[in-house]
């Protein structure tokens, strides 16, 4: 197995436990994205400014290697407040997913880092 990391300084810089992405053969995993600054601080506006910023971060990580949001095969959509926020979630997800969307996954869970409200995550093939 080769497997190759994935770093863009355009992306918010990644903890030193994981990388922004990783490529492996064909596929690259996007590690998941919360919607910060780059000074790690929640962006203000709640779900939806939480999703614009995540979604803005996964893109920069896909453009850092060499791909666009037409490239996601799947999305993994962590909620912590899944009856509440999952309608304003998807107004913003459609902006970004308009057309032929990924395959995805949209799950509550109990918290998220930094006390966040949303996590995204995706999947993403190499032409």
């Amino acid at each position: 197995m080769t497997k190759q990391v994935v770093f863009t300084e355009e992306a918010n810089p990644p903890l030193p436990i994981y990388s922004q992405a990783i490529i492996s053969g064909k596929t690259i995993y996007v590690s998941g994205s919360i919607g910060i600054d780059r000074e790690f601080k929640l962006v203000e506006g709640g779900v939806q400014a939480q999703t614009r910023a995540a979604l803005d971060n996964l893109t920069k990580v896909l453009k850092g290697a060499g791909v666009t949001r037409d490239s996601v095969l799947k999305v993994n959509i962590f909620l912590t407040n899944l009856q509440r926020d999952f309608a304003p979630l998807n107004e913003v997800y459609q902006e970004y997913f308009p057309t032929n969307p990924p395959a995805r996954t949209c799950i509550g869970v109990a918290a998220l880092p930094l006390g966040a409200d949303v996590e995204i995550e995706c999947i993403a093939e190499l032409p």
